[in-house]
């Protein structure tokens, strides 16, 4: 038996943290088994976390389309490169309630099936401690240790040593 082949592939990141406020852009790219047609398509839909129906939010067809209505009109933007095999967007001025998941589907006649890349988009209100600030507070902290220590040893040395000039200086004055 012949298994079908996914004549398109889409590829976008699973997760996605941005803070509130900011914007984002939302990677997607494809591959496909056929050139790529001038009747390429692209569709990006939304669904909020309570999954409620699916919202659009961007429509690519020989030119990017802005909507005319709903929560993505005037926030989302064109930023891929159909060339390139990319088809991204940005997102403007994220909101709580832009939590969700995000879909991206391309068809490329004669390739019109195949998956349907998936985004999971979580908006914060300020971005989390991450392992790099970790890392860079750890590594500070370890520089001002060692100029500390580094400060106490000197300043003791030249201690002691005043000391001891002052006791040659005392044995000095007895002889």
């Amino acid at each position: 038996a012949l298994w079908p082949v996914t004549a398109v592939e889409v590829h976008t990141s699973k997760a996605v943290d941005a803070v509130n406020g900011t914007n984002l852009r939302l990677k997607c790219t494809f591959s496909s088994s056929s050139p790529i047609s001038p009747q390429l398509s692209v569709t990006w839909n939304f669904q909020p976390e309570d999954l409620s129906s699916h919202e659009p939010v961007f429509y690519y067809l020989k030119e990017p389309y802005k909507l005319s209505a709903g929560r993505f009109k005037g926030r989302a933007t064109w930023d891929g490169n159909i060339e390139r095999h990319d088809v991204s967007i940005v997102i403007w001025n994220l909101q709580p309630t832009d939590n969700g998941t995000f879909t991206c589907q391309v068809k490329n006649p004669p390739d019109v099936d195949g998956t349907i890349g998936e985004v999971r988009l979580r908006v914060v209100q300020k971005v989390h401690f991450s392992e790099i600030h970790f890392l860079a507070v750890a590594i500070g902290s370890a520089c001002v240790l060692m100029i500390i220590v580094v400060t106490v040893v000197i300043i003791c040395r030249h201690h002691r040593k005043k000391q001891q000039e002052k006791t040659i200086e005392v044995a000095d004055t007895e002889l």
